[in-house]
């Protein structure tokens, strides 16, 4: 039968070695042969004799008998020889196994609970703890239901100035209609995050969340550009010519504005702060834009005026490109 090895040279450490440096190097040694890490042949003895080791030295009475008499002070209490072991101790004194189903010796349950517990800080050698007492096993944490996405197309007003709108969705075989708080302001491609309205989780978890992506849709007269709002507006020949007061609608309202004379298709005119007020109170402003119309199916005595009146008028392609391709 071979000579069992010193215990304090299986585990790299002086004799004089406290508690701390005998847990440290059984801990390196362990996660390095353990059987399921380690696949080479003698992983298993040599982890055997490692964890053997630690029984005894990890011990205050049996590392005393150990010191002054050696293998023989501690007998079979030390777990057994390492000679050609199958088997050993693993932390908190549980058995492992090579060989599997035999009387005595630890399910693949239990070894999947010690690797557990020496790879996640739980109790024994491996948790910080004292001694070899095992820490409760963590429980794990409740799914969570899986977040659901959606588009959702909202009015022009409603994205303006902010509202409620509903939404209907199919949620656990049946039609749900949700009330979306929609903010003031909110633009296309936004997105909102309705809570606990995503898919329902398994027992005990929370449901996910709902993730609506914001189409604004477009208004019959108004355009937006941020918080600033455009509209069209149409005047005569005449009008531009003379100057004119016109009633301009606003998102809330209207207002007064005077068109100057000589005004031309296109110019924007700015009403301040009229735009969009969005939820941080920030306001963007609204522009009136110009657009002359053009006559049509004039009166013989109307052509005759805009002819005498156009013969007034500059020409107004007398300069810049207009003046070098004639």
């Amino acid at each position: 039968m071979a000579t069992k090895r010193d215990y304090y040279e299986i585990l790299g450490v002086k004799r004089g070695a406290d508690a701390d440096a005998i847990r440290s190097a059984y801990r390196k040694l362990a996660r390095k042969l353990h059987p399921d890490v380690n696949k080479q042949e003698d992983a298993s003895r040599k982890f055997a004799e490692v964890q053997e080791a630690y029984d005894v030295l990890s011990d205050d009475d049996k590392r005393k008998a150990y010191d002054r008499f050696g293998h023989a002070g501690v007998g079979a209490s030390s777990g057994g020889g390492a000679e050609g072991a199958r088997g050993g101790y693993g932390a908190g004194g549980v058995r492992w196994s090579t060989t599997g189903g035999r009387p005595g010796e630890a399910s693949d349950e239990d070894l999947s609970s010690i690797f557990e517990q020496m790879f996640s800080g739980g109790g024994g050698p491996f948790g910080g703890g004292a001694g070899r007492t095992r820490g409760p096993r963590a429980q794990p944490r409740p799914r969570r239901g899986r977040d659901q996405s959606h588009n959702m197309s909202v009015a022009f007003n409603t994205a303006a100035s902010g509202g409620t709108q509903q939404i209907r969705m199919s949620r656990d075989g049946s039609v749900q209609t949700i009330d979306v708080k929609i903010p003031a302001g909110i633009e296309s491609g936004a997105k909102l995050r309705v809570r606990g309205k995503g898919e329902p989780a398994p027992p005990g978890g929370k449901p996910g969340d709902l993730i609506l992506t914001i189409d604004v849709a477009p208004h019959p007269y108004f355009r937006r550009d941020g918080l600033d709002v455009y509209i069209d507006v149409p005047i005569t020949i005449a009008e531009a010519g003379l100057g004119v007061m016109v009633t301009v609608p606003l998102l809330s309202g209207s207002v007064e504005l005077r068109i100057p004379p000589g005004t031309s298709s296109g110019q924007k005119l700015r009403i301040k702060g009229k735009g969009i007020t969005n939820a941080a109170g920030r306001s963007g402003n609204q522009f009136a834009v110009v657009q002359i119309v053009g006559p049509k199916d004039l009166s013989d005595s109307a052509q005759a005026a805009l002819r005498e009146i156009g013969e007034e008028l500059k020409n107004p392609r007398n300069s810049g490109p207009w003046t070098d391709s004639q």
